[in-house]
Parts: C-alpha cells; structure tokens; sequence
C-alpha cells in the first residue's frame, strides 16, 4: 500500500468518524425534542414514580449534560446503556441478539443477490435486444418497481396460505427462506440492471474492439476484461445496500415476524426507548460508512488505473 493510498485511507476514516458524530448529534437532540417521554404510557404513574425512574436513568439532568454522559460512554467504553423498556437488559445485548438474525439473513440475501445479479446481467448484455434479454429486462423492471411489502404479502399468499411450504413467521429455518427472497429480489434486479447497462458501455470501449480484432478468446474478454471493468458501479451499490439488510429490513421483519435488529428498532421508536433507538441508528450509520469506504478501497483492486484522491 502506497503512501497516497494510506493518506486517503485516514482521510475517510477521519471523515467516517465525523459523519457518525454528526449522525448521534442530530438523532440526539432531535429525539428529546418530540414532545412526551419514555415513561408516559406507563398505566396510572405517578408523579414521584416518574421522577425517580427519570432520575434513575439520568433524564432528570440538563440535555447538554445528557448529550456529555452520553458521548463519552460510547467513545470509552462502547456503552449505549441500558434500555429504557427491556428492564435488565442492555442496548448492546439487544442489538447484538438481533443482529445474529438479521445478519444471517441480511447476509445470505446480498450475496445471493449479487451473484445472480452479476450472472443475469452478463446475460442480458450479450444477447442484447434478444429474447432472453427482453424477458430479464421485463422481470427486473417489475421487481424494482414493487416495494418489499407487496413482494412479501404476495410470497405469503403464495407458499404459507395457498401451498403451505414454508411457515408464514420467520421463527425455524424454513421460515427465513421467504424473508431471505424478499430481501435479495430488489437488490438482484437493481444489480441485474447496473450490469448489464455497465457491460454494454465496456463492450464498447476501443480495447475491447482491439482485443477482438488482435484474436483474443470471447471468453478471456469477457471474464478478464469486460466483466472486471463493469463491476465498479455495482461495487458501487453493494457497499450500503450491504450495511442496510444485514442491519434488518423493517418492513420485511415486520412481514415475517422476524425477531432481528429492524424489529427491535421499530418497537424502540414506538416505545419511545431512547436509548434503543440511538444505538440502532448509531450501528446502522456507522455501517452505512464503513461499507462506503470498503467500497471505494475495492475500486483500486478492481481498477488499479483509479486514483484515490
């Protein structure tokens, strides 16, 4: 790794950093300015009782003072604190156990995603405006176009009501198989078409037209020069589209019954547990930007001529 690489490394690191202090800032202050509170839905609370819960968990102090306590947990020990509504518990025992499922999933569902992506959209590029091409081009508009609520209602009508092959929660193994196809069918049809619009551009490039005419192989232009060459705007996608499904899709988890991170930052939000809520927001920005940056790291590998500026 040369010098300039190293520089800008630190450079997006440092950039990381600030963006995910900005992110708790915001999400911070903006979550104490909604009107209520945490504890307000308890049944028949009193006002002694509410105090001491608030002053028990440190919503009793000055919000800058808060936002101190707050900041410095994270940045020395990693600690999001206790959960406001999951008495005993930690925000990072919570987080933790619902990531090992929608990680799991999360996971299968991207690279699944991008493996067939990949494949159908070198198909559809090489047999342009052929059969094959116009029925891969159909199906991937009509999967992009359709939000994963509906594709999920549909799985569910389809294989648990009218042939009940999979259970309709996600709680055994055969019950993720739907939740996992409905969160890889919009990103293989998004990776279909990146592409194959990104193969067509390469094929016409000058040097492949070079290599054809110098008797190089179909295939080695293909897999050694085409293919390679028009994976960078798929890297492009991948990175965050990574960070958000292995975090748990909300409305798929929700479907599916799936006990994962989505759910759990769903019902945060509707419980008002602040501090749920910030750690959920914190692990998916950070995320979000760190797979930006292994993104752009894996343009150089992909391309060396690119450079990292």
């Amino acid at each position: 790794m040369n010098t300039k690489t190293l520089i800008y490394i630190l450079k997006r690191l440092l950039l990381a950093i600030l963006t995910v202090w900005v992110v708790i800032t915001v999400t911070f202050f903006v979550m104490h300015a909604v009107p209520g509170g945490p504890f307000l839905g308890e049944k028949a609370i009193s006002e002694q009782a509410l105090a001491a819960l608030e002053a028990k968990y440190g919503l009793d102090k000055p919000l800058l003072e808060q936002y101190g306590t707050y900041l410095g947990d994270i940045v020395t020990k990693f600690d999001f604190g206790p959960s406001l509504k999951h008495r005993g518990r930690t925000v990072l025992d919570i987080i933790l156990d619902g990531l090992k499922t929608s990680a799991k999933l999360g996971l299968i569902a991207a690279f699944a995603a991008l493996a067939v992506g990949v494949v159908l959209g070198s198909v559809a590029a090489l047999r342009r405006n052929k059969l094959i091409d116009r029925i891969i081009m159909v199906i991937t508009t009509a999967f992009v176009s359709m939000p994963s609520f509906i594709m999920g209602t549909i799985l569910l009508l389809l294989f648990a009501v009218l042939w009940p092959i999979f259970p309709a929660n996600g709680e055994t193994a055969a019950g993720l198989v739907m939740p996992i196809i409905t969160l890889a069918l919009y990103p293989t049809a998004y990776i279909t078409r990146l592409t194959r619009s990104s193969m067509l551009d390469v094929l016409g490039q000058d040097y492949i037209r070079t290599a054809k005419a110098k008797g190089v192989s179909g295939a080695k232009i293909i897999f050694g020069h085409a293919l390679k060459n028009s994976l960078i705007p798929v890297i492009t996608y991948f990175g965050p589209m990574l960070a958000y499904i292995v975090t748990g899709s909300l409305v798929v988890e929700r479907i599916f019954g799936v006990k994962g991170l989505g759910e759990a930052f769903v019902t945060s939000i509707t419980n008002r547990d602040y501090p749920l809520i910030m750690g959920t927001t914190i692990i998916l920005a950070a995320l979000i930007v760190i797979m930006n940056l292994v993104s752009d790291i894996l343009y150089k590998v992909v391309d060396p001529r690119i450079n990292l500026d």
